[in-house]
């Protein structure tokens, strides 16, 4: 699991932002992470930690880094 303490929650404004950047629906994310979208959301909704497979995952789907996604690095 990716630690909430170093970037603070920012990684679910980020995956929000780049989903919606991105004009996909929380189920289209959801499946390309063989995910219940109910799952998802909580990510999105920083009420669950992301795993880092799925930070890995989605920082390649998205084309930017897993430091952008985790708030290190406002570069994408």
């Amino acid at each position: 699991m990716v630690s909430l303490s170093r970037g603070g929650k920012v990684y679910f404004q980020r995956i929000r932002d780049l989903r919606e950047d991105a004009d996909k629906t929380q189920i289209e994310i959801a499946a390309m992470l063989n995910m219940q979208r109910s799952v998802y959301r909580r990510y999105e909704l920083g009420e669950r930690e992301i795993p880092v497979w799925a930070v890995i995952k989605l920082a390649y789907y998205y084309k930017t880094s897993t430091d952008y996604i985790l708030g290190q690095t406002n570069k994408r």
